[in-house]
């Protein structure tokens, strides 16, 4: 398990971060199924595959960003059977899992990101699964989730006076309802793909343009007080403000244009990592690994520093992520900055470590960051090979050029498509930004 990716050169702390990472990766989900294919369902029943291995400890809230990803490039068998697994669940409780252990559905985090786990899935080509029956069950889960559902589809927005964590809610579900949208026209159910990407547009229903923070609203309309940026509260999930300004991995320049313009969104980007404050409260523990406002060590915060790929920036890029590889980890029994959640916090290292991050799952594109090896080479799941070559990284922080096999790459982001071909991706560094 551990030879699916190799690395090769850095120093020994990096190696073994590495590798430590690449195991953490592959202690969930739990393999549910006895040998003989039984296993016991949610109905407290007796069930059993057909020669598929059923799985749970499914904790999507972490792990739809980038762990999920990283199955698709390295193990799509784990992949159908995960989603096998969710349908299964579906049959028997009429609702797409949320965060299930064992035989039970813990309810725990918010979102309807098996949704975001299946469409990604979809629309990279797996698909070992019934399709049709997967996409009627993320619709059905998008209109019945407990979190607020029917109020945001109402209204738009879940009010903050009625739930808990409405603005955080409110973002993840506009999110999930872009993957719908996405697979749904994949798959050329139109109606269901102008609907939900409408419904992806609802993030910018709790966006304050006085503040240019997302707040909670309430029934009435009205902006919920006391408004402190910098202090966790009943409007977020395990997050200050701060956390949850830049969650719109789906419409990266339409929240851009929020902002007023992109120079102002860069200038508050900026100050997400560079933001220092006595005035924080947090009353959570899970908000670690600060660097200014941001922070690494709880998930929401994870695809932040990847934004200036989007904006014209990619050097930021590329400073941070080096930055956030060598702070955040370290080759100690504590060596992790937050809470591991289920291998996300380790994706979030192998991705970054090799060159490329899944940014938002759905679209198909990973973002360019510099590599920290000089070579590693990924063994994918159709049985091609990918190497990915950089010189110097120790040395070198910014990307001059990136080519495949010979072809030169000219955006910010590579596609699926092209790591699954497999073959050499190439990255020429230097030692100062191209500005």
């Amino acid at each position: 398990q551990l030879s699916k990716i190799e690395v090769k050169g850095g120093d020994r702390d990096d190696l073994v971060k590495f590798y430590t990472a690449l195991y953490h990766t592959m202690i969930a989900p739990t393999i549910y199924s006895d040998a003989d294919g039984s296993y016991f369902g949610p109905d407290k029943k007796i069930h059993k595959t057909d020669g598929w291995v059923n799985y749970s400890t499914f904790s999507l809230w972490d792990t739809f960003r980038a762990w999920n990803p990283l199955q698709t490039l390295v193990d799509t068998t784990l992949v159908n059977d995960m989603i096998r697994s969710m349908l299964d669940m579906y049959d028997i409780t009429g609702e797409l899992p949320i965060w299930p252990l064992a035989s039970g559905e813990t309810g725990t985090m918010i979102g309807y990101h098996a949704a975001s786990v299946i469409a990604d899935a979809y629309l990279k080509g797996i698909r070992g699964y019934d399709a049709e029956k997967a996409l009627d069950a993320m619709i059905r889960s998008s209109n019945i989730n407990k979190k607020g559902s029917d109020y945001y589809v109402v209204q738009g927005f879940i009010p903050s006076n009625i739930k808990r964590e409405s603005v955080s809610c409110t973002l993840e579900y506009a999110y999930d309802d872009w993957a719908i949208s996405r697979m749904a026209g994949a798959m050329g159910r139109d109606d269901v793909a102008r609907e939900y990407a409408q419904r992806a547009l609802n993030y910018a229903n709790v966006f304050d343009g006085s503040t240019c923070f997302f707040r909670g609203r309430g029934t009435d309309g009205n902006w919920s007080e006391p408004f402190e940026e910098f202090a966790t509260g009943r409007d977020y999930t395990e997050a200050t403000p701060w956390h949850y300004r830049f969650f719109v991995p789906h419409d990266v320049n339409g929240l851009a244009g929020l902002f007023g313009s992109r120079e102002a969104f860069v200038r508050e980007l900026d100050r997400l990592f560079t933001l220092e404050s006595d005035e924080m409260q947090l009353d959570v523990s899970d908000v670690t690994g600060l660097m200014g406002q941001y922070a690494h060590g709880n998930e929401p915060s994870h695809h932040m520093a990847y934004l200036y790929n989007y904006v014209g920036q990619p050097w930021r890029t590329q400073e941070l992520t080096r930055s956030l590889l060598h702070g955040m980890y370290a080759p100690t029994p504590a060596g992790i900055i937050g809470n591991e959640d289920c291998g996300q916090m380790s994706a979030w290292y192998i991705f970054s470590s090799l060159g490329f991050y899944p940014v938002c799952p759905g679209s198909n594109q990973f973002a360019l960051t510099a590599p920290q090896f000089p070579k590693a080479v990924v063994r994918l799941a159709n049985g091609r090979t990918l190497t990915v070559t950089a010189n110097n990284p120790r040395r070198n922080t910014y990307i001059a050029s990136v080519t495949l096999d010979g072809v030169p790459v000219t955006e910010n982001f590579i596609t699926y498509e092209q790591l699954m071909q497999g073959g050499e991706l190439h990255f020429e560094l230097r030692t100062e930004p191209d500005y």
